[in-house]
Protein backbone atom coordinates (compact mmCIF):
# COMPACT_ATOMS: atom_id res chain seq x y z
CA UNK A 1 0.00 0.00 0.00
CA UNK A 2 1.60 3.35 -1.02
CA UNK A 3 2.21 5.99 1.64
CA UNK A 4 0.34 9.25 1.47
CA UNK A 5 2.37 12.27 0.41
CA UNK A 6 0.70 14.39 3.10
CA UNK A 7 3.04 15.39 5.91
CA UNK A 8 2.34 14.02 9.35
CA UNK A 9 3.79 15.50 12.50
CA UNK A 10 6.45 12.77 12.63
CA UNK A 11 7.59 13.68 9.09
CA UNK A 12 8.25 17.35 9.82
CA UNK A 13 11.83 18.50 9.57
CA UNK A 14 13.23 19.94 12.78
CA UNK A 15 13.04 23.70 12.93
CA UNK A 16 16.29 25.63 12.84
CA UNK A 17 15.30 27.77 15.84
CA UNK A 18 12.38 28.10 18.27
CA UNK A 19 9.48 29.95 16.66
CA UNK A 20 10.44 29.27 13.05
CA UNK A 21 7.25 27.28 12.40
CA UNK A 22 5.24 30.12 13.92
CA UNK A 23 6.79 32.65 11.55
CA UNK A 24 8.72 34.40 14.33
CA UNK A 25 12.26 35.75 14.03
CA UNK A 26 15.25 33.86 15.42
CA UNK A 27 16.42 36.67 17.72
CA UNK A 28 15.42 40.06 19.03
CA UNK A 29 11.98 41.63 19.23
CA UNK A 30 9.18 39.20 18.43
CA UNK A 31 11.32 36.07 18.90
CA UNK A 32 10.32 33.31 21.30
CA UNK A 33 11.42 34.12 24.85
CA UNK A 34 14.07 31.65 25.96
CA UNK A 35 14.07 29.50 29.09
CA UNK A 36 16.32 31.64 31.31
CA UNK A 37 14.16 34.71 30.91
CA UNK A 38 10.96 32.69 31.39
CA UNK A 39 12.20 31.06 34.60
CA UNK A 40 13.38 34.40 36.01
CA UNK A 41 9.95 35.93 35.24
CA UNK A 42 8.23 33.01 36.94
CA UNK A 43 10.36 33.53 40.06
CA UNK A 44 9.50 37.25 40.10
CA UNK A 45 5.80 36.46 39.72
CA UNK A 46 5.85 33.81 42.43
CA UNK A 47 7.75 36.13 44.83
CA UNK A 48 5.16 38.85 44.14
CA UNK A 49 2.34 36.42 44.89
CA UNK A 50 4.04 35.36 48.12
CA UNK A 51 4.39 38.96 49.28
CA UNK A 52 0.77 39.78 48.47
CA UNK A 53 -0.41 36.56 50.16
CA UNK A 54 1.36 37.72 53.34
CA UNK A 55 -1.09 40.63 53.47
CA UNK A 56 -3.95 38.17 53.87
CA UNK A 57 -2.52 35.20 55.77
CA UNK A 58 0.29 34.48 58.24
CA UNK A 59 3.40 32.95 56.67
CA UNK A 60 3.40 29.60 58.44
CA UNK A 61 -0.32 28.90 58.11
CA UNK A 62 -2.03 26.31 55.96
CA UNK A 63 -4.03 29.13 54.36
CA UNK A 64 -0.82 30.76 53.09
CA UNK A 65 -0.06 27.57 51.16
CA UNK A 66 -3.35 27.93 49.26
CA UNK A 67 -3.52 31.71 49.03
CA UNK A 68 -0.14 32.09 47.28
CA UNK A 69 -1.08 30.06 44.15
CA UNK A 70 -4.47 31.77 44.10
CA UNK A 71 -2.85 35.22 44.16
CA UNK A 72 -0.37 34.07 41.48
CA UNK A 73 -3.26 32.95 39.27
CA UNK A 74 -5.21 36.18 39.75
CA UNK A 75 -2.15 38.26 38.88
CA UNK A 76 -1.60 36.25 35.69
CA UNK A 77 -5.25 36.39 34.63
CA UNK A 78 -5.51 40.14 35.26
CA UNK A 79 -2.18 41.30 33.85
CA UNK A 80 -1.83 39.17 30.70
CA UNK A 81 -4.83 40.73 28.90
CA UNK A 82 -4.33 44.22 30.35
CA UNK A 83 -0.57 44.85 30.10
CA UNK A 84 0.39 41.98 27.79
CA UNK A 85 2.03 39.77 30.38
CA UNK A 86 2.68 39.26 34.04
CA UNK A 87 4.81 41.67 36.06
CA UNK A 88 7.78 39.30 35.66
CA UNK A 89 7.23 39.06 31.91
CA UNK A 90 7.09 42.81 31.50
CA UNK A 91 10.10 43.50 33.77
CA UNK A 92 12.17 41.08 31.69
CA UNK A 93 10.99 42.39 28.32
CA UNK A 94 8.45 39.76 27.28
CA UNK A 95 4.76 39.57 26.52
CA UNK A 96 2.14 36.93 25.80
CA UNK A 97 0.47 37.03 22.39
CA UNK A 98 -1.96 34.72 20.61
CA UNK A 99 -0.40 32.69 17.80
CA UNK A 100 -3.14 33.95 15.48
CA UNK A 101 -2.38 37.60 16.30
CA UNK A 102 -4.58 40.27 17.84
CA UNK A 103 -5.59 40.69 21.46
CA UNK A 104 -5.08 37.78 23.82
CA UNK A 105 -8.63 38.19 25.18
CA UNK A 106 -9.97 36.96 28.53
CA UNK A 107 -10.18 33.18 28.00
CA UNK A 108 -6.59 32.52 26.90
CA UNK A 109 -5.04 33.82 30.15
CA UNK A 110 -7.49 31.73 32.17
CA UNK A 111 -6.66 28.49 30.31
CA UNK A 112 -2.94 29.28 30.32
CA UNK A 113 -2.89 30.11 34.04
CA UNK A 114 -4.90 27.10 35.21
CA UNK A 115 -2.48 24.83 33.37
CA UNK A 116 0.54 26.81 34.61
CA UNK A 117 -0.59 26.45 38.23
CA UNK A 118 -0.84 22.68 37.67
CA UNK A 119 2.92 22.88 36.84
CA UNK A 120 3.26 19.71 34.72
CA UNK A 121 1.84 21.24 31.49
CA UNK A 122 4.40 24.03 31.77
CA UNK A 123 7.22 21.47 31.90
CA UNK A 124 6.22 19.83 28.59
CA UNK A 125 7.65 21.90 25.73
CA UNK A 126 7.57 21.59 21.96
CA UNK A 127 10.34 22.47 19.50
CA UNK A 128 9.19 26.10 19.54
CA UNK A 129 9.81 26.24 23.30
CA UNK A 130 6.11 26.63 23.97
CA UNK A 131 4.83 24.87 27.06
CA UNK A 132 1.69 22.75 26.85
CA UNK A 133 -0.11 25.55 28.72
CA UNK A 134 0.75 27.95 25.86
CA UNK A 135 -0.17 25.42 23.16
CA UNK A 136 -3.62 24.78 24.60
CA UNK A 137 -4.24 28.49 25.11
CA UNK A 138 -2.99 29.28 21.59
CA UNK A 139 -0.39 31.71 22.91
CA UNK A 140 3.34 32.25 22.69
CA UNK A 141 5.64 34.20 25.01
CA UNK A 142 7.80 36.52 22.91
CA UNK A 143 10.44 39.16 23.52
CA UNK A 144 9.07 42.68 23.53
Amino acid sequence: MPRSTAQTSGDLEPSRYPGERLGLPDQGTGSVARAGRRIAALLIDWASAMLIALLFTPYESAAYTWVTPLVFAVLQIVFIPTIGGSIGHRLLGMHVVPVTGGWVGPWRPIVRTVLLVLVVPALVWDSDQRGFHDKLAGTVLIRA
